[in-house]
């Protein structure tokens, strides 16, 4: 606990979106080194989409632990992407990176193809990909930017789930990856924030559809995370102040939002479907 109070984000900014993990200081904590598995997904065959760092990072690794194969998905932070595999490695366990732009449909239908390709099947399906562009006024978010955010955040997610239905197994899960934006808001997050509270609805909605094939679907509404998605997005003042507003007073680290997926997708919750957890730091959402 005592590394996690150390680890405040420094000031910083990249002028690249979506940003690199390598390139923050202090590193995010993010390779799940102090977690240890206890075979809750074993031979389990899992997509993890914004695998190569931050949240979907930890998630990936954590699942390696836990027994499962991963494919990791991401856009093109290859060498971000290359330790989340040396870790996956390091776990026993196989990885495929798979590289492209999510809010293509037909890189989606690519991702199934490949992991179904070198796995045979699909148990669990994390959509964790996202990307944010704050503007302080409506009359400054752009169609073209509105459109980007959810191709990526959104309609990727939905694309996911309904290509790889046909290849999941009964018992499998979808762990969609919201925030607590979608719940309290933020002026400045306008089109990130919808973009969540659409994925809390399919959540709830698809849940409802898919119980009889017994798949459950579940969300995680992660609160101030020190991802590379922070740095990228705002000034280096703001990023040095970031997470402090929140009940525990400080920035969540990914280590601590993965276990919150691994339950998701192991027979922990096994009763559970069309729910959210909201590792956030402290803030009541009351959803």
């Amino acid at each position: 606990m005592s590394e996690v109070m150390e680890r405040k984000p420094e000031p910083q900014h990249q002028d690249r979106q979506p940003g690199i993990e390598v390139e923050m200081h202090p590193a995010p904590l993010s390779l799940a080194q102090g977690y240890v598995g206890n075979r809750k997904l074993v031979d389990k065959v899992a997509i993890v989409t914004g695998g190569d760092s931050g949240i979907g990072r930890s998630t990936a690794i954590c699942f390696a632990k836990e027994g499962a194969d991963v494919a990791v998905v991401y856009f093109d932070e290859h060498d971000d992407a290359k330790a989340t595999r040396d870790a996956i490695l390091e776990a026993g366990r196989r990885c495929q990176l798979i590289s492209g732009d999510l809010g293509d449909p037909d890189f989606v239908a690519e991702v199934v193809r490949k992991t179904v390709e070198v796995f045979g099947h699909i148990d669990i399906v994390v959509n964790n990909a996202a990307e944010q562009h704050p503007q302080e006024r409506i009359e400054d978010v752009t169609h073209e930017q509105l459109e980007r955010t959810f191709k990526t955040n959104f309609f990727a997610m939905f694309d996911l789930c309904r290509e790889a239905l046909p290849y999941m197994r009964e018992g499998g899960c979808i762990i969609n990856t919201s925030s607590v934006t979608a719940y309290r808001g933020s002026s400045h997050l306008l089109d990130y924030a919808a973009s969540k509270g659409a994925i809390v609805s399919f959540t709830r909605s698809l849940s409802t559809q898919l119980a009889e094939r017994n798949i459950r679907v579940n969300a995680v509404a992660p609160g101030p995370v020190w991802t590379p998605l922070i740095p990228s997005s705002f000034a280096a003042e703001k990023v040095g102040k970031f997470g402090q507003d929140v009940p525990l007073g400080r920035v969540g680290q990914p280590d601590e939002i993965s276990p919150s997926f691994v339950f998701l997708a192991s027979r922990d919750s096994s009763y559970m479907t069309g729910q959210v957890l909201h590792p956030n730091g402290g803030e009541v959402v009351n959803a």
